[in-house]
């Protein structure tokens, strides 16, 4: 083959390649583009539809406005810090000691962050009883709170904690600094990067609560996003509530540049060591008695909540459970909370299915373009915008031709589908880096055509990390509860919307009810999480 044929099959390859990169690209964008930018741009449009700025800035800095607003930045604010506070210590004997039990514990303590908003509400509400004054009170949310986001502290920064070096430490007390002063002075600031981010996803995770905030709070607070959803489905305010979820989404937006600039600093140089290194049993009785505390205290915080929720639901045997199948009113009209169960389900495996079909194609394009940073950020995108938010702005979209989806099953499987993209393209893109690129080299030599070498090389490797991101999808849509709150139709709820309408309700067995529906939903969110940690490839984190 000569020069010129062999530049011309280069340029040819390189041309196709493009091309391929391009139609995987298609399918993802266009779906992006319909689900998340269309309704972004009509709460835009809202926000100022017939209204001057005059009238949207007295809307937004009226006295109701700014009242929720300080007390979303204060909730936000006082949980991260009680998180903190609570979750440092655990971080540290999880960093530096080795103990038995501890990896079933570490396992134990990031099962709260999966469970549904909804799920966590319904386990405090059995815990402070569904009659407590504690009930509709800062303090119960802001328990919530830190039981939903202590494992980020504890993974975080007790992570990155497990690989500092010792030994700077200890050298500065050879100096003669005091154990405070050498952690002052030594770790914290080594700390500081990984404190900063894991307090910042905290500060947006409690500021966009709402499953919380709606069960826990009841009508004497209220957070942006069940302002939100208050001025939409209670008040039909759409102007007002466009308006604040504009507001919503430019904080939220600017939090999360903030966390990946914070995360950035995360990968800088340093001197870390492997974590067989830097843990050790401890022996001194300060050391067994800091273990023992941290322990229990744990426990007491990530366990008595849940347990109590089972326990709850089968207060009168398995009574609340059979009610699920029943209709007591005999009415038409009456939805049978294992209906709702179905529904769930049947949305979840939707959704699975769209969502690994998007992200398969967005993990191969992300994988194939140099420099796909910016692409990347564009499909994390929805996990720092409101549920909520994306709600309003289907509502105010999608009830239209050439996009009448409204009040669909549809919409909801499509609005899932975008909260589950990001864990699904998360959870597949190391593993399509894994990828050794001389076995790709090795099947094209021997004449397999570019889809066949992904049936037979690519796909054995990553199936793993596929049924990760699966699962993923499929329990992100059983919980899923703020964008499904304002698009669904009574006769079509879901699981998490029916634990809300019945905890809403008057009377035993209505409360029943919800404890026992959160009981089914929290055992599928545990059941996909111990999936999760089974079928992730090893050395190989699902984010």
């Amino acid at each position: 083959m000569n020069t010129y044929t062999t530049r011309r099959v280069s340029r040819l390859a390189l041309h196709t390649s493009r091309l391929t990169r391009y139609a995987l690209l298609l399918f993802p964008l266009l779906f992006l583009a319909l689900f998340y930018f269309y309704p972004l741009t009509a709460i835009f449009g809202a926000s100022f539809a017939g209204s001057a700025w005059a009238d949207v800035t007295a809307r937004l800095f009226s006295t109701t406005t700014l009242r929720v607003l300080g007390f979303t930045f204060g909730q936000a604010t006082l949980s991260t810090a009680l998180t903190l506070l609570l979750g440092l210590p655990g971080a540290y004997v999880f960093a530096r000691y080795e103990f038995p039990g501890k990896a079933l514990l570490q396992a134990l303590a990031t099962v709260p962050f999966v469970l549904p908003t909804v799920v966590v509400a319904a386990a405090f509400t059995a815990l402070l009883g569904s009659y407590s004054p504690l009930r509709y009170t800062l303090g119960a949310i802001l328990l919530a709170h830190v039981f939903y986001n202590m494992t980020l502290v504890l993974r975080m920064v007790g992570g990155f904690w497990a690989n500092l070096d010792p030994r700077l430490e200890e050298a500065a007390r050879t100096l003669g600094a005091s154990p405070w002063r050498a952690f002052r002075e030594v770790t914290l600031p080594l700390l500081a990067p990984a404190l900063g981010a894991a307090a910042l996803l905290v500060f947006v995770f409690c500021f966009t609560s709402f499953g919380v905030i709606l069960i826990l709070g009841g009508p004497r607070f209220a957070t942006l996003e069940v302002e939100i959803y208050r001025q939409t489905i209670a008040f039909a305010n759409l102007p007002l509530a466009a308006a604040l979820g504009l507001v919503q989404l430019l904080i939220t937006l600017a939090l999360t540049l903030t966390y990946t600039r914070l995360q950035a600093r995360l990968a800088r140089p340093l001197e870390l060591r492997p974590q067989w290194a830097t843990q050790r049993r401890p022996h001194k009785p300060t050391e067994i008695a800091l273990l023992l505390a941290t322990v229990t205290l744990l426990g007491l915080l990530l366990a008595v909540p849940p347990l109590t929720l089972v326990a709850r639901s089968f207060d009168g045997g398995l009574r609340y459970y059979a009610a699920l199948f029943e209709n007591p009113r005999r009415s038409i009209f009456y939805v049978p909370p294992i209906a709702a169960v179905w529904n769930s389900v049947r949305f979840a495996l939707a959704t699975m299915a769209l969502a690994l079909l998007l992200g398969l194609l967005t993990s191969l394009a992300l994988y194939r373009q140099r420099q796909s940073w910016l692409l990347d950020a564009l499909f994390m995108l929805p996990l720092g915008t409101s549920a909520v938010t994306l709600g309003l702005g289907y509502l105010l979209s999608m009830s239209r031709p050439p996009l009448a989806l409204r009040g669909t099953p549809l919409l909801i499987i499509c609005g899932h589908t975008l909260v589950a993209l990001p864990f699904v393209v998360r959870s597949l893109l190391p593993a399509l880096h894994s990828i050794r690129p001389t076995l790709r080299e090795a099947a094209a030599t021997l004449g397999a055509p570019p889809a066949r070498v992904f049936v037979e090389v690519d796909l054995p490797i990553i199936q793993r990390a596929l049924a990760v991101g699966g699962v993923f999808a499929f329990t992100v849509s059983m919980g899923e509860f703020g964008a499904t709150s304002m698009i669904a139709r009574p006769e079509l709820p879901t699981l998490p919307l029916a634990i809300y309408r019945f905890l809403s309700l008057p009377g035993a067995v209505n409360y029943g009810q919800a404890l026992a529906m959160s009981t089914i939903l929290m055992a599928v969110c545990v059941v996909g999480f111990v999936a999760m940690e089974q079928l992730r490839p090893p050395g190989m984190q699902t984010f």
